[in-house]
């Protein structure tokens, strides 16, 4: 299970496993050295997206 912790306004991710094929088709798309930015953008884009569900 990944470890997150959210310091100083940072959000911190250690051993994330994502297990999807259909993600991992269109992260092999990019250059592997655009990797961690393209996965950091798509993760901010995702929480911005889910912003106000927490109650549901």
């Amino acid at each position: 299970m990944a470890d997150v912790k959210i310091e100083d306004g940072m959000i911190k991710i250690t051993d994330l496993t994502i297990q999807d094929p259909n993600s991992a088709k269109v992260l092999a798309e990019y250059p592997e050295n655009r990797w961690t930015e393209v996965t950091r953008r798509a993760l901010k884009i995702g929480l911005g997206y889910m912003k106000g569900g927490a109650d549901e």
